[in-house]
């Protein structure tokens, strides 16, 4: 059999002949007149009209028997038998069909619609042309299922062989544009916010740093749009949202890349109860824009998304679970109890984020139906409001579904004197080795300082949410081109 740089040799041996023949091999246009799907659609009216189709795409199969040949093209529609004589094209062009043109190669096909004696919808060829001959040849058999890893690698491949992943990502752009209808008719505005940040913020998590040569100066890949978001709420604009990339140099896993989409929203005079009503709100939407009804299939679990959701406190959740009073337990012995759950949390961390290590291990997997976790114990978040009826509360909430934080969201501080305590408490942690403590802002303080009216926002993982929707185990399903170790 074969290796592969021998039939790439073959095939190179095939493109001299083209092109020895007059032909181009890689012309720059098609003169197609219609996609396979429509003509499937429309097979009989266009049959009974007698008009000359040109269809163009990949040549996928090869049936030949004698003066004849069967074969399959696929365009990004569907996929459509064609029919190939020999005293239909003359014997020349056959030969040279038969002899040059193999499984893989993109090519244009003209003729007149017909059925074949089984009834299948066929096109029988007048003319055909090269589009791109291919050099290399598509895998007999993709062993997409056997070695999930070369899937990732060579999405170009899955994608040719397996119609479930292009019908997965065409869902993650009908969400992405629903999300965006839903945000526009309510008011929203769209817009973009720096991705090279001189200070990172908006999250707890380890940045990418660069440095940017015409100004000389460090730069960070931005972990959230966050603070730049609010800025605008400072300046004016009450409803904001941005969709894009975020980087985090931190760990991958079925719920993690470096590189990921997120929705970030902003509405000012809204409070963390307005949030949860509008997140019912967009799901509702979503789902029956998409599915026509509230309920979906993840990983064999029905969830029901009619409304209103669950609300749980965050300390009630973690009690549940670990058998701990968040109230009572201090620091120490809290990270005592964490190593014993078997977590590597740096002793200096404090309290609310070794909560939140626990609960995201031990608690947050619990969950199956749509929930909110709410009321985050204070120093959790570093840029959200205190509860007013338990100052060691805050006003935030997560969106749980099948055990995965698909929103964080909370009402936002815009007490700057506060703020700024804050982040000083994290630049502290940065000094003892916290690498994800936050950095201060001093940009952002004096905006904040400038006046920001009561504002909620947002943050919802694209990713997570397009995996839930498309029963997906694994981000890595949903995210084109995830981050991949490489071969060498």
């Amino acid at each position: 059999m074969a290796n592969l740089e021998e039939l790439e040799a073959i095939r190179l041996k095939k493109l001299k002949r083209i092109i020895a023949a007059g032909y181009q091999a890689y012309p720059a246009k098609s003169w197609r007149t219609h996609q396979v799907a429509e003509v499937l659609k429309d097979f009989s009216k266009l049959k009974k009209g007698k008009k000359e189709i040109i269809l163009a795409g990949r040549l996928m199969a090869l049936r030949i028997h004698g003066g004849v040949i069967f074969g399959d093209l696929e365009d990004g529609s569907a996929k459509m038998q064609f029919l190939l004589r020999k005293d239909g094209v003359g014997e020349k062009k056959f030969e040279f069909f038969k002899e040059v043109f193999d499984i893989g190669d993109f090519i244009e096909i003209k003729g007149f619609l017909m059925k074949t004696k089984a009834g299948e919808k066929t096109l029988e060829v007048s003319d055909l042309r090269m589009l791109s001959k291919s050099l290399l040849p598509l895998p007999e058999k993709w062993h997409g299922l056997k070695d999930v890893e070369e899937r990732f690698r060579k999405r170009h491949l899955d994608l040719i062989f397996n119609k479930e992943v292009k019908k997965k990502f065409g869902t993650r752009a009908k969400i992405i544009g629903l999300i965006r209808d839903f945000l526009d008719k309510k008011g929203f505005l769209e817009v973009e916010t720096p991705i090279l940040q001189p200070v990172y913020g908006g999250a707890r998590a380890k940045p990418f740093k660069t440095h940017l040569n015409a100004l000389k100066m460090d730069l960070y890949l931005r972990i959230s749009p966050e603070l730049y978001l609010k800025r605008l709420i400072v300046g004016g604009l009450e409803k904001v949202y941005e969709i894009g990339k975020c980087f985090r140099n931190e760990g991958i896993d079925r719920q993690h890349n470096p590189d990921f989409t997120m929705l970030e929203f902003y509405w000012a005079y809204a409070d963390d109860k307005d949030l949860m009503k509008l997140v019912e709100e967009l799901f509702v939407y979503l789902l029956t824009k998409i599915f026509k009804k509230t309920t979906i299939s993840y990983e064999g679990q029905t969830l029901d998304f009619k409304t209103p959701w669950p609300r749980i406190e965050f300390n009630n959740l973690f009690e549940k679970y670990t058998h701990l009073k968040l109230e009572e337990i201090k620091q120490e012995g809290l990270y005592k109890k964490a190593l014993a759950l078997g977590l590597k949390v740096p002793p200096e961390m404090p309290k609310a984020e070794i909560s939140d290590e626990i609960y995201k291990k031990y608690c947050r997997l619990k969950i199956v139906q749509p929930t909110f976790v709410i009321h985050h114990p204070l120093g959790f978040q570093t840029l959200a409001k205190q509860y007013e009826k338990d100052p060691n509360k805050l006003l935030t909430l997560q969106l749980v579904v099948a055990g995965m934080e698909i929103i964080n969201a909370f009402a936002e501080l815009n007490d700057p004197l506060e703020q700024e305590r804050r982040f000083k408490e994290q630049e502290k942690l940065r000094e003892k080795g916290l690498p994800e403590a936050q950095m201060m802002d001093k940009d952002f303080l004096e905006a904040l300082k400038q006046g920001m009216p009561p504002t909620a926002g947002l943050g919802m993982g694209i990713d997570r949410l397009t995996a839930l929707l498309t029963d997906s185990h694994s981000l890595r399903e949903v995210i084109l081109f995830p981050a991949m170790k490489t071969k060498s």
